[in-house]
């Protein structure tokens, strides 16, 4: 058999796909613009666009439809799967981007000491309740016990950049004070997390768990986020102040962007890392190369993604919640709770101890408890690689969207009542992070 034969689809295969694509798209553009009116995450509204062409309503409502539309074939199932991961890859590539590249030193005692309790306290307890809860019921079968409990420790510890970020901007906020060292902490606590998930998801895909194994799985992701912070954007750097290759990239930043990106997604891929961890520092060493030059690159891949790709990614996760069927109240009421207190008490403590001022400490509580894309993230990996079962990835996803929420909704509460965030003047305006609510 050819290679061409092996791969040619039916124009009955191509035809399911391209129905379910545009059903998917338009959804979730509709429930996102929607939810954008009403001021909330437009990414909420994406998900539920997914979500009311899934099992929880349309497959309630009329069962052999769904089935009809999205699941007509294995073709179709895969190619609706690898669309979507080229979502999940843009929308961590264009996350990179949005790293914060330094701090001031005014900055630096607040954020370390948040960092302490909000990323290394709320991680640490959550890494540890699987050993005093019960969690067998809601592991995939690949939920090793130092896989779920880095999981779960991530999704107690997350905070979303991109839609912190947009809260931030909707309520003009974003050149204070407050919102910049919001973004420091989470622009750090992101970084840690990723690499951990990328550790835990190699820990998963692990056919043995031997102590030497365990020992080159983390060297090899350390290994590959400290090449990938450092030594890659420095070398991304070189190349272009090279004579014989910065005409060529001037020319074509866009494409060189996208080079980055699926360069660094293979070199991922062949290191058995995540190709998601891949795109993120990808985007990193873009972001990091000459802003007149890359900008209008990073907006361009910016618009495609927002407008295609990333849009039909979360309409499959919402496609992909049955709420019906793998819904546990009260394991997601638990689990909210537990997040939400556990984050908020870590954040509250350090926060004082950086801020001197309870009030200001709570406001960084709330707005660091926002999980949003992020939060997403890690639903769609852990369950990827199987860490994680369909209810516990029905509560993460749901997790992210209260959280993203409830942190707008009181942040536009507190500045209309004129309450200080941080308790300081604001300052000389810093540069956008994002124009997307994610």
């Amino acid at each position: 058999m050819s290679l061409a034969s092996s791969v040619s689809l039916s124009s009955v295969e191509l035809a399911r796909f391209f129905v379910a694509m545009v059903l998917l798209l338009f959804s979730a553009h509709v429930f996102g613009h929607l939810f954008y009116r009403l001021k909330i995450p437009r990414v909420i509204g994406e998900i539920i666009g997914g979500l009311v062409l899934g099992p929880s309503v349309l497959g309630y409502l009329r069962p052999t439809l769904l089935t009809w539309l999205f699941a007509a074939s294995d073709s179709e199932g895969k190619l609706i799967s690898l669309a979507s991961w080229f979502g999940l890859i843009l929308l961590m590539f264009i996350s990179g981007f949005e790293v914060q590249k330094s701090f001031t030193r005014s900055d630096r005692r607040i954020v370390s000491s948040v960092l302490v309790g909000a990323t290394g306290v709320s991680f640490l307890a959550g890494s540890l309740i699987p050993l005093v809860v019960d969690f067998s019921p809601f592991k995939g079968p690949n939920g090793g016990g130092a896989a779920l409990s880095i999981v779960v420790g991530i999704a107690v510890a997350v905070t979303s950049i991109p839609v912190i970020s947009r809260i931030f901007l909707d309520l003009k906020i974003l050149d204070s004070h407050f919102a910049k060292v919001v973004l420091a902490i989470a622009t750090v606590e992101d970084v840690i997390l990723y690499a951990a998930l990328a550790f835990a998801t190699s820990l998963a895909t692990s056919s043995v768990f031997q102590a030497t194994d365990v020992a080159w799985t983390l060297l090899v992701t350390v290994g590959f986020f400290t090449l990938g912070l450092i030594v890659f954007p420095r070398l991304g750097a070189w190349i272009f102040n090279n004579a014989r290759t910065r005409d060529l990239i001037t020319s074509f930043p866009t494409r060189w962007a996208l080079f980055v990106c699926f360069a660094m997604v293979a070199a991922a891929s062949l290191l058995s890392v995540n190709v998601v961890f891949g795109a993120f520092l990808g985007g990193v060493a873009v972001g990091m190369m000459p802003r007149p030059v890359f900008e209008g690159a990073r907006q361009h891949v910016r618009s495609i993604s927002l407008a295609l790709f990333t849009p039909f990614y979360f309409a499959v996760v919402g496609l992909q919640l049955d709420l019906i069927h793998q819904f546990n109240l009260l394991f997601f009421l638990g689990f909210l709770g537990f997040a939400v207190a556990t984050k908020s008490l870590g954040t509250l403590v350090s926060g004082y101890l950086g801020t001197r001022n309870w009030r200001s400490s709570m406001n960084l509580a709330i707005a660091l408890n926002a999980r949003g894309g992020p939060g997403i993230v890690l639903a769609s990996v852990a369950f990827s690689a199987g860490i994680i079962g369909e209810t516990f990835f029905v509560t993460l996803v749901l997790v992210a969207i209260l959280t993203s929420a409830f942190t707008g909704y009181t942040l536009r509460y507190l500045i209309g009542k004129g309450t200080p965030l941080l308790g300081v003047q604001r300052e000389p305006k810093m540069q956008p992070v994002s124009t997307d609510n994610r």
